[in-house]
């Protein structure tokens, strides 16, 4: 990890930074001012491509040496990509359609790295399965009318008071925070042990 002499998170997200942090890594925050545009249905299409559109907006206005990272989470219900609700009847309506099922968490992560020959770029996506309990129709509109729904992919947060509801999940519990850490920090160790490499 020493090669790095910047890292910069292309997110103002507040549980990407704590994540970071709880790995030991302090990026700079430099959120990307562009306008999202997905161009497909295919959740694990959707989060590389805007993971990638970030990072690399941010990328071009850093100096060599410094390592950028954008990333983008969306949850996958029954086929629909459900993002950030834009009101509370529209995170009633993305919780009732979750509740007491399985749906899915994508976070695509792109790594652009800035060298003096040029960006190298690494994209992967984390898939996690989270397996719900059935919830009543007062406890959907209790948990919709909140705060907590309104700035998080598919309406929930799942380090929040949504734990009552968590049956159980199948993969990495901080992709479904916002970023698998676990994942990041090695992808960022194999593109640096390639650039000693090269």
């Amino acid at each position: 990890m020493d090669r790095i002499e910047k890292l910069v998170l292309a997110s103002a997200s507040p549980r990407r930074r704590e994540l970071l942090a709880q790995i030991g890594i302090t990026p700079e925050i430099v959120p990307s001012t562009i306008e999202e545009m997905i161009t497909t249905d295919v959740p694990k299409e959707a989060v590389m491509e805007l993971s990638r559109q970030k990072a690399e907006d941010v990328a071009c206005r850093q100096k060599a040496g410094t390592c950028v990272m954008g990333a983008d989470t969306v949850v996958a219900a029954g086929g629909e990509i459900l993002g950030k609700p834009a009101s509370h009847q529209e995170a009633y309506r993305m919780i009732s359609l979750i509740q007491g099922r399985t749906h899915q968490v994508y976070t695509g992560v792109t790594l652009v790295y800035c060298g003096e020959k040029g960006n190298k770029v690494r994209t992967f996506v984390e898939k996690t399965d989270v397996h719900l309990y059935p919830m009543t129709d007062e406890e959907i509109k209790a948990y919709a009318d909140g705060t907590e729904p309104m700035d998080k992919a598919g309406a929930y947060g799942i380090q929040g008071k949504f734990a009552a509801f968590i049956k159980g999940i199948d993969g990495d519990y901080n992709n479904v925070v916002g970023l698998p850490v676990g994942r990041v920090y090695q992808e960022i160790k194999q593109m640096f042990e390639q650039e000693v490499m090269e």
